[in-house]
């Protein structure tokens, strides 16, 4: 948690593929027009380490196969006939009747960084009511996976920073810190010095406008979760007349700059470690994690102080440091499916063994077993840098350790010092925050979650006012985790699938329990 600036979805599941095997015309214009390229959709394979290894997807349930697919879009969308760069597909075809099908979904599930064609198949079948009616597609966005990927660290030097002290108690360990984030970004700009200005959040939506083309569609029809909602508010914002009918889920908040960013995620992964520790102490079984709420937060402080000079032996040759222990707890929060691990977690390691939080921060970080790493976090901070404007030292974030502190206990210091993630970055970052004002543009039916702790509740209504007025239809649903449809709740689901198959939307401030 404490390495990217702002994680803005959850981490789901590696050498990346050389930058210039993905290059398709290196040198003279071409003069090709990408909207009429056609699709050479056939079997997947399985991901590559960049998307994070495993299998080849497994079909549907009822049978239906995943199928991939291809897209040239421009390197550079200022010189549209240059050099070409390969977007990687995957789809399920419509279930329904032909005269039925409306045409194609497509999802972003956030990160930045994260693998839509790996993602896709591993929820494919909560989404089995919408592709009665819809293709169910889903893209590597540009610097993910198999598109275009941005390389840094290699898997050796990974685990090292991820090992590292993210929060630095003296001026030695400040001065640690900062060298290892030089490290980090040299290491990209040495690697992927020609995608670095090209992987901004403004590039993945004109690409989208292109898949949208090249999918038949006349508009485009989307379901963007965590930073797939600020991608989805910049297209928006680009192209509203373009815009069918749209949700977003576990919304980004459109008007912070990254330091706010970072402030709201350590008050939202405050308030879901509360709700967890209240959940755990008011079972009718004992807590195994503490007697009261307050107690089980004490004994987690306590924790992380002593893996800071005394780190448990964790998996293989690595050791749970308090970094790792810290992403871990946060990544257990993102669902409170994952509640029971954590408290499985902390039981470990308050018994000396680290190998449950250190396996919830691998999955945070995107390590396979394996070791191998997916370039999540190199594309996690490549896009939010080439993103973010705002560039912080030392002295800034010192000033603001107190606020993050009261924001957080236990993870204000971590928020704060990744404010220095971007610092020395090769690539100026565009803006203070994105631009989603999208007059014009059909209704976006916009989700928050109350318990929500990467995406504070929130944001949704900052989305829905900055998206103007008639566009945005706020539906708020009172629960846990990161994100709401995914959650199974009933109401929201029935919301979400009424819009998006019909073209009804909730009434504005419809809630959900």
């Amino acid at each position: 948690m404490p390495n990217p600036p702002r994680l803005r979805a959850a981490a789901l599941a590696a050498t990346a593929l050389l930058l210039a095997a993905t290059l398709a015309g290196c040198g003279g214009d071409q003069d090709e027009d990408l909207s009429a390229q056609k699709l050479n959709w056939k079997d997947c394979p399985a991901p590559s380490r960049a998307e994070g290894g495993g299998d080849a997807p497994s079909p549907l349930p009822g049978g239906a196969e995943w199928q991939c697919a291809t897209l040239k879009a421009p390197l550079d969308w200022a010189k549209p006939k240059g050099d070409r760069i390969d977007i990687a597909l995957i789809r399920a075809k419509a279930s329904g009747a032909e005269g039925k099908r409306i045409g194609s979904l497509v999802f972003n599930f956030g990160g930045p960084g994260g693998s839509g064609v790996t993602t896709l198949p591993a929820f494919g079948s909560d989404y089995a009511k919408l592709r009665t009616r819809y293709d169910l597609v889903s893209f590597d966005p540009r610097g993910v996976g198999r598109s275009a990927p941005v390389e840094c660290l290699n898997d050796p030097q990974l685990d090292a920073y991820f090992e590292q002290d993210a929060t630095p108690d003296d001026a030695a360990e400040r001065a640690t810190l900062l060298d290892n984030t030089k490290e980090f970004n040299a290491a990209c700009e040495e690697n992927s010095k020609k995608m670095l200005p090209r992987v901004r959040t403004t590039d993945a939506a004109r690409d989208m406008d292109l898949m949208r083309q090249v999918l038949g569609d006349g508009k485009l029809y989307y379901f963007g979760i965590s930073y797939g909602t600020e991608l989805g508010g910049v297209y928006a914002h680009l192209f509203p007349k373009h815009v069918g009918r749209a949700v977003f889920d576990a919304v980004v908040d459109p008007t912070q700059n990254s330091e706010q960013g970072s402030l709201g995620q350590a008050e939202g992964f405050q308030l879901a470690l509360d709700n967890f520790a209240e959940d755990c102490t008011s079972q009718p079984t004992d807590c195994p994690v503490g007697d009261t709420a307050q107690d089980v937060r004490n004994r987690i402080a306590k924790l992380l102080a002593d893996l800071d000079r005394n780190p448990l032996p964790g998996i293989g040759q690595r050791v749970l440091t308090q970094t790792a222990a810290t992403n871990g707890i946060a990544q257990a929060l993102y669902s409170k499916d994952f509640w029971e691990y954590l408290t499985e977690g902390l039981q470990q390691a308050y018994e000396g063994d680290g190998r449950v939080l250190m396996l919830l921060s691998d999955s945070m970080n995107g390590r396979s077993e394996n070791g191998e790493y997916s370039n999540l976090a190199a594309a996690n901070i490549s896009i939010n840098c080439a993103d973010d404007k705002p560039r912080y030292t030392t002295a800034q974030v010192e000033r603001k350790l107190p606020e993050f502190r009261a924001a957080s206990p236990l993870f204000g210091d971590f928020m704060a010092w990744s404010m220095l993630t971007c610092t020395d970055w090769a690539v100026a970052g565009a803006a203070d925050h994105p631009d989603v004002s999208a007059a014009g543009s059909a209704p976006i039916l916009v989700v928050g979650n109350t318990g929500d702790p990467a995406t504070p509740y929130e944001g949704a209504r900052k989305m829905v006012q900055a998206l103007g007025k008639g566009v945005g239809v706020e539906l708020t649903y009172k629960g846990q985790g990161h994100g709401s449809y995914d959650s199974k709740n009933k109401c929201v689901q029935d919301a979400v699938n009424g819009y998006l198959l019909t073209g009804k939307a909730p009434a504005a401030g419809t809630v959900c329990s």
